[in-house]
């Protein structure tokens, strides 16, 4: 490989990179956004003060972190070049982000079975709220397994190695940021409460 079409090479990787970041900072904002108007809106008065999330919740939050520490020795079997380690902890990744939207749905399902519901005259704020929260949420998981799946496909076909990991790389960052997200949104739903008081 000449030196004129490696520099292209890092310049394409670059800007992949460059436009990745941007969208996760675009979502970012977004949910950033949405939090603002659920702090605000807490202090309406029909707000619900005692409102629990359901079990689901607190275990999809454990798969949803086990699937990025997955996606961790995915990365790292590629670079060691143990190609059995990498498809099968990928594999593994795509299960457990299949699993994360299993248990997302469960856990709508234990918010109506508590008697409060996403819509409709018996819906509240606070529901309607969790609700757009992790539908957002859950449809960007969605192209996060989207994505998981092309990396699957493409490292069975053996595409990724030591010094070929870009399109793995900037898949697994997508599914670190989803992951992380979950895990903000999480831990703000528990905590919210407290912290609006």
């Amino acid at each position: 490989m000449d030196y004129t079409s490696q520099t292209e090479q890092i310049k394409i990787a670059r800007s992949k990179k460059m436009m990745m970041w941007f969208g996760i900072v675009s979502l970012s904002m977004m949910f950033a956004g949405l939090t603002s108007a659920y702090i605000v809106s807490a202090e309406r008065r029909d707000w619900l003060r005692d409102f629990a999330l359901p079990q689901a919740f607190y275990i999809s939050t454990l798969v949803i972190v086990l699937s990025s520490l997955c996606m961790l020795i995915a990365k790292s079997a590629v670079k060691s070049g143990r190609n059995t380690l990498a498809t099968g902890s990928l594999f593994v990744t795509l299960g457990l982000g299949i699993a994360f939207v299993v248990l997302q749905f469960v856990g709508f399902d234990q918010i109506i079975a508590e008697g409060y519901f996403f819509t409709g005259s018996e819906s509240t704020v606070t529901t309607s709220f969790i609700y757009a929260f992790v539908i957002s949420h859950i449809v960007h998981v969605a192209a996060g397994i989207l994505v998981l799946l092309e990396i699957v496909v493409q490292q069975i076909r053996g595409k990724y190695s030591k010094n070929q990991m870009l399109g793995l790389e900037l898949g697994a960052t997508f599914w670190h940021f989803v992951d992380i997200l979950w895990v903000y949104l999480f831990l703000f739903f528990m905590f919210a409460d407290e912290l609006i008081k």
